[in-house]
């Protein structure tokens, strides 16, 4: 019987940027890197913004058909008007996968840091060095947003049950 491979959607979303990694995670746990990058927008007005970023989602998860997708929570820093739009760029994601019936786990800053360095405070280098030793690829592309996105990605690989699928 083959083994079932499962691709997983990572993303980072931010105000301006939003990072994504796809990886794939066979049965035997091995993870494979398939793709990252990043999103950027400097759309005027929500409503473009929010429509360009969902469809932006819908054409990368017909792209990649993930079985399931991991999204960094929501925390609120200081500035509360880039947590209000950090909460609606996650709103036109989970609507986006939504639309395609994709399951979706949310994790913690600190519990992706720690899936992946196994330190819930490491900083953005430590994690994006792990990030290339576990997929087994060197320095990661682009923006860290796409590195934390892998990130994402493999602290979902790591908490998925088997009922994990769409």
């Amino acid at each position: 019987m083959p083994k079932k491979i499962m691709t997983i959607l990572g993303i980072d979303p931010g105000s301006t940027r939003i990072g994504y990694g796809v990886i794939a995670d066979a049965e035997n746990r091995k993870l494979v890197y398939i793709d990252c990058g990043v999103f950027e927008s400097h759309l005027k007005g929500a409503d473009a913004l929010l429509l360009q970023i969902t469809q932006d989602f819908a054409k990368l998860i017909k792209k990649h058909c993930p079985d399931l997708i991991g999204i960094e929570k929501l925390y609120f820093a200081k500035n509360v008007k880039t947590g209000i739009a950090v909460a609606q760029t996650r709103g036109a994601i989970i609507a986006a996968a939504a639309q395609f019936h994709i399951p979706i786990k949310e994790f913690s800053p600190s519990e992706i840091k720690s899936a992946t360095t196994n330190y819930g405070l490491a900083d953005k280098k430590a994690v994006s060095r792990m990030v290339s030793v576990i997929l087994g690829i060197g320095k990661v592309p682009g923006y860290d947003d796409a590195s934390d996105a892998l990130a994402i990605a493999i602290t979902t690989a790591m908490h998925r049950s088997p009922l994990d699928t769409k």
